[in-house]
């Protein structure tokens, strides 16, 4: 009975307790909108996914090697796509298309239709779209243009959208062609960012002028004008606890009263502190919150049920309105706010974090990468050209891989150099497979060029590159010819006018000759090949390409080279009996500082003067443009500061000099070779810098060849090198530098245009990022320097330019990558550090005429001649139906002041053609005009159907994309401003592009179906060989 009455009373215990629990689910009221009159806080959910940092973008993709950090974007994706269908108030951006897309092939089309929904209805928002974020200081423009294009072509095509805001928050520093290029000229109405120089925020916070119009390009004016917004603080959400990954430690919502802990009042206290204290700072009243941070959201029912419980009481207290938002919400809420705002111009570099944390390192942090990037950009261009004049293969090989790959280096940890060493290999690993795929697809059009006929493309096998050809490692012109075999060389030109360059080629054997097209033979040199350059050629060749170099070539072989505009010529090289090229040989100089008779290189009407005392640079002479000039050269190294006292350390962010030391001796010996076509000057300047000085007889600058590295280490200090340019030129703190390889713009020494600079770091303040070159003036002359890839310089004093070569750092600097820059290269046990090979240019112009060379032969630069080799029997003629060619009319050119951005086949078999302005108002006399390109000599004897001009990433009509942009006036401004000139619109009949200073415009060009599409067939004029 006891037991029994037991039962009973557990029974009713269990009953009561029933009872008393009651629900308590509860649906929060997410719904609200912008509410007029109140401060709107705009919570932007996102995340931020790197492609590519600590770990591998693949590594990021599928969430391995988590012991370097716990990041899986599968999960991001997977995760916020259920969050965001349990609440249609709900709202999500996201960014990376590399990702984005990696995932979208893996959904069913059942989630794939989900996801177009969410998208269509605006809970999912595509920003910015590019295939990364890319960095802003490395990257070339026309990458930047292509990396974009291919993230908004995806976009357009699985969604139909066109982003609108551009959301390039971690980048170190921004440029001003992001702002009006990847911005205003993509439709963009707004762009935001976090990093800005710590004195700049400060001051803009003050002021309330975080946000601004930005007015990036001087020549392109009102018309390319962008709203921007730096984020007070970076891209995180606001202090005060407001991060709800499952593992962060901000207090969650806890609104249960029931439970422990409840906390809604402080929580809701808190969020209207943070936020008036935001809108102390912000014009209007709307603030936005960035809700998010790196790889966040891998659980996110965590954020958004937070966020949730925000708006719903925030709101319900009333003093402050909270809402789901988005930059597109936010943007639309400011135009309609305020009339007009502050006005900025330029750039936001350098970026500083605090007093001695400059972020100007990274304009040169992994020079190897770099240069290898910059020279795949072009090859891209070129190979996209030929694909387009083949035909694309559906069935592949195409270029796809290597813009996939391209598309990521241009990631802002990645050209930037900023990665850790494992993750720059991968890299390096995708441009690599990329190039190879590319090169199949350049081999093919080649021989389907020189022989136009049914399955010409399965000859594509003897056509061979050299993608080593800078460290001299070319085994197709390494062959023996002795045999009776000849070598031919077809060279492509990707430029639209004609072109003569001088081609070198290493070579085993002197007794060879070169023979034009017709059989004629053109003038050659020969120069030996130093023991300098061999040793960097056998072990880069073998780490490379996995194997030692068979050969070992003597000589390299130069003559010049003419190519007709979008064409090929073709060259033989043949072996001869005895010697017929014209021999240099070497004439040594060894200085003992008694010397007298000054030593003077240069077979045309350049002229550099070496004293005869120490052996150094001391004039340069230019007998047409009548410059004579007192000019040296130098080399130093800024010793790193290692940060073991816990101050600020120099690394792959961050330029913290810690000292100066000038690099080589007082006195110089240089060995001289003097030819036909040019001259060359060898100096070792230390055991580890090795240099070479090229003047050409039918050019007027200064080639200077570089090989840093390895830089040693054994002292225990890090270093940066730089090499030093000095003239008497009265610059007065000011020089030039360019954004991303399009504008200029003004740099004043110690000085910033919106604020008074504090001056912390001399040295490192005062670099800026450099992808084409730098100069400076006065009243009588300019000094320029152009390059080949990115690096950072500056003019630290009056007439002197400086370029920072390489770097080498035993220290990280505590800005996240966790690893030192310490680049070593191995061939089996034999590990080195990393030694760089590269060039800059050198001229000196009188007032007002070296824009010509800028621009011109920068654009040179990023393009350079293709080069492929095939073997033949014979003597001196090609066996080819066709030897020289050209894409365009044969009596056509481009005009001096454009460029052919894009030449590429879309998979739809229309063409995607950009053509860009070189100039901007005001640069050159002649030649900063409208100026105007006929599109029917452009697709010569092939019918246009229709040309439609777009948008810069060519995923909407550029008419319906001026419509939908918003209009933003400056403070101050009048109504009366001049128009900024734009070319007009293109006529059907006429089909002539008009083309105003530093103008890109884009077009969607359509073939007619009658005319074979492909320019190798018989519609070209094609010039075929005279012997064979």
């Amino acid at each position: 009975m006891a037991d029994y009455r037991a039962c009973v009373v557990l029974l009713l215990l269990l009953c009561a307790v029933t009872v008393c629990v009651e629900s308590k689910y509860m649906i929060y009221d997410t719904a609200q909108g912008v509410v007029k009159g109140k401060l709107n806080v705009h919570l932007v959910a996102h995340t931020h996914d790197d492609v590519g940092w600590l770990k591998t973008v693949d590594q990021y993709y599928v969430g391995s090697n988590n012991s370097i950090q716990g990041a899986c974007v599968q999960n991001v994706l997977d995760s916020t796509i259920q969050a965001l269908l349990a609440d249609k108030n709900r709202k999500f951006i996201y960014v990376e298309q590399a990702f984005f897309q990696r995932w979208w092939r893996d959904q069913s089309e059942k989630t794939q239709a989900i996801v177009k929904r969410l998208v269509s209805s605006g809970q999912l928002e595509m920003i910015n779209g590019g295939w990364c974020m890319h960095d802003e200081a490395a990257p070339h423009y026309i990458d930047m243009i292509d990396q974009t294009t291919y993230g908004h072509n995806f976009i357009k095509e699985q969604f139909n959208v066109t982003p609108r805001i551009g959301w390039q928050i971690d980048p170190f520093g921004h440029s001003a062609v992001q702002a009006y290029l990847l911005g205003a000229e993509l439709g963009f109405d707004s762009v935001f960012f976090g990093r800005i120089d710590y004195q700049d925020r400060a001051k803009r916070k003050g002021d309330k002028r975080l946000e601004v119009i930005w007015r990036g390009s001087k020549s392109l004016g009102s018309s390319s004008q962008i709203f921007a917004g730096a984020f007070p603080e970076n891209y995180e959400p606001p202090p005060g606890g407001f991060y709800f990954e499952v593992n962060d430690d901000s207090p969650i919502v806890q609104d249960d009263i029931d439970l422990f802990d409840y906390n809604v009042e402080e929580r809701v206290n808190d969020f209207v502190a943070a936020a008036l204290s935001q809108a102390n700072i912000t014009r209007t009243n709307h603030v936005m919150w960035t809700m998010g941070t790196d790889f966040k959201y891998q659980y996110a029912e965590s954020w958004f049920r937070n966020m949730d419980k925000f708006i719903h009481y925030v709101n319900k207290d009333g003093r402050v309105n909270a809402l789901y938002s988005t930059p597109s919400i936010y943007t639309d809420a400011k135009h309609a706010e305020t009339d007009s705002w502050p006005l900025k111009e330029d750039d936001y570099f350098p970026y500083a974090s605090d007093i001695d944390a400059y972020w100007t390192g990274y304009f040169t942090s992994r020079a190897g990468l770099k240069g290898y990037v910059r020279m795949l950009s072009g090859y891209y261009l070129a190979a996209r050209q030929l694909e387009v004049m083949k035909g694309r293969n559906k069935a592949g090989p195409t270029t796809d891989y290597l813009g996939d790959a391209l598309g990521i280096a241009q990631h802002h940890d990645a050209v930037s150099g900023t990665s850790q060493q494992h993750v720059a290999n991968d890299y390096a690993k995708r441009l690599s497979i990329g190039q190879k795929e590319a090169e199949v697809v350049v081999a093919e059009s080649i021989a389907c060029m020189i022989s136009p006929k049914p399955g010409c493309s399965s000859s594509a096998s003897n056509i061979h590159q050299c993608p080593l050809l800078n460290i001299s490692y070319c085994p197709s012109t390494e062959a023996d010819l002795s045999s009776g075999k000849k070598l031919v060389a077809v060279i492509y030109n990707p430029l639209g006018w004609k072109r003569s360059d001088v081609i070198r080629l290493p070579v085993v054997s002197e007794n060879v000759a070169v023979y034009d097209s017709s059989g004629k033979q053109v003038e050659s040199q020969l120069l030996p090949i130093v023991k300098e350059s061999i040793s960097v050629r056998n072990y880069y060749a073998t780490a490379y390409t996995g194997k030692t170099p068979s050969s070992t070539p003597k000589y390299w072989l130069a003559f010049t080279a003419s190519v007709p505009p979008l064409g090929f010529s073709t060259y033989v090289i043949s072996s001869t009996n005895k010697p017929a090229s014209n021999f240099v040989k070497e004439a040594f100089y060894k200085h003992t500082g008694t010397g007298n008779d000054d030593i003077e290189i240069g077979p045309g009407n350049l002229k550099l003067i070496y004293s005869g005392s120490d052996g150094k640079l001391s004039q340069y002479v230019n007998s047409k443009s009548s410059i004579e000039a007192s000019v040296k050269q130098s080399y130093s190294y800024y010793a790193g500061f290692d940060g073991t006292t816990g101050l600020q350390a120099s690394g792959a962010y961050v330029f913290r000099p810690n000292g100066t030391y000038p690099i080589g001796s007082q006195k110089q010996n240089i060995t001289v070779l003097k030819g036909t076509i040019y001259d060359e000057v060898h100096q070792k300047i230390n055991p580890w810098i090795y240099q070479v000085t090229r003047v050409y007889k039918n050019k007027e600058h200064a080639e200077v060849e570089f090989t840093v590295g390895p830089i040693p280490i054994e002292d225990g200090v890090g270093k940066e090198i730089v090499t030093q340019i000095t003239t008497t030129i009265k610059s007065n703190k000011t020089f030039y530098s360019d954004s991303n390889g399009r504008d200029f713009i003004k740099r004043i020494r110690d000085y910033r245009a919106d604020w008074d600079l504090e001056v912390n770091q001399p040295i490192a303040g005062n670099y800026y990022p450099i992808n084409l070159g730098i100069y400076l003036k006065d009243e009588q002359s300019e000094l320029s320097v152009l390059v080949d890839r990115s690096v950072g310089g500056s003019s630290i004093v009056d007439g002197q330019l400086e370029l920072m070569l390489h770097r080498r750092l035993l220290y990280d600097d505590g800005k996240g990558v966790a690893e030192a820059l310490n680049e070593t290269v191995c061939v089996g046990n034999d590990c080195r550090g990393l030694a760089v090979q590269g060039k800059y240019y050198v001229r000196i112009d009188p007032l007002g005429e070296g824009a010509k060379w800028r621009r011109s032969y920068g654009q040179e630069i990023y393009s350079p001649l293709l080069l492929a080799f095939t073997e033949q029997d014979g003597n001196k003629g090609t066996n080819f139906q066709v030897s020289k060619f050209s894409g365009m009319d044969p009596t056509y050119s481009l005009p001096d002041n454009v460029v052919l951005l894009t030449l590429q086949e879309l998979e739809d078999g229309n063409v995607l053609l950009r053509l860009a302005h070189l100039y901007e108002i005001g640069e050159d006399k002649d030649l900063s005009v409208i100026t105007r390109v006929e599109l029917k000599k452009l697709f010569t004897k092939r019918k246009i159907t229709k040309v439609s001009e777009m948008s810069l990433s060519a995923n909407q009509g550029r008419e319906e994309m001026e419509k939908k942009r918003l209009v933003w006036k400056v403070e101050g401004s009048k109504n009366d401003e001049p128009a900024v000139p734009r070319g007009g619109p293109v006529d059907p009949q006429k089909m002539v592009v008009e083309l105003a200073p530093m103008e890109i415009r884009t077009f969607i060009v359509t073939l007619g179906k009658a005319i074979s599409r492909r320019l190798v067939n018989s519609d070209i004029s094609l010039q075929r060989s005279g012997s064979s």
